[in-house]
């Protein structure tokens, strides 16, 4: 119970750091997040495993909504910043811990996939940190499709990596 809140606890805390600090020093607070999560809540290498797959994953596909023109950020380029990259790593971390619940049965991956991700772009939307170049909610409606296969694709992710 108390790793759960643990890492409930510091996913919010990098959110927050990633959304609002963009690139800036306010990423040192997100990173330290992450490295409390792995040396004092789940100090195994299929967490770490987990962390890379996760964000390999995700920044990929946020990348490729970014050149769809999903997604507009404030620094242009191919990938999606940093602080994203970041916060897909801050995500991993509660897959086994807070949102565990969420993998058994398979429709609670993806209740929460189609409701709480699009909900998570749209507070960074209102905050600053991302745009929406065809429209709120045409954007939502594709995250919300897009995020419950996607949530419970991770869900798996993570079950697999602590069976390795």
């Amino acid at each position: 119970m108390l790793k759960n809140l643990g890492s409930a606890v510091l996913f919010q805390l990098g959110w927050f750091a990633c959304v609002l600090g963009g690139n800036s020093p306010l990423l040192l607070l997100a990173g330290g997040a992450l490295l409390v999560h792995l040396l004092f809540i789940s100090r195994s290498m299929a967490e770490v495993r987990l962390v890379v797959v996760v964000c390999l994953l995700g920044s990929a596909v946020d990348s490729l909504l970014l050149n769809a023109g999903v997604f507009a950020f404030k620094q242009p380029g191919l990938l999606i910043p940093f602080w994203l990259i970041l916060l897909w790593a801050l995500l991993a971390i509660t897959l086994n811990h807070c949102l565990a619940w969420t993998a058994k049965p398979w429709w609670r991956a993806v209740l929460l996939g189609a409701i709480g991700g699009p909900l998570s772009y749209y507070a960074g939307q209102r905050l600053g940190a991302v745009q929406f170049p065809l429209g709120l909610w045409p954007t939502l409606l594709g995250l919300s499709v897009l995020w419950a296969g996607l949530f419970a694709l991770l869900i798996t992710c993570s079950r697999c990596q602590r069976l390795r």
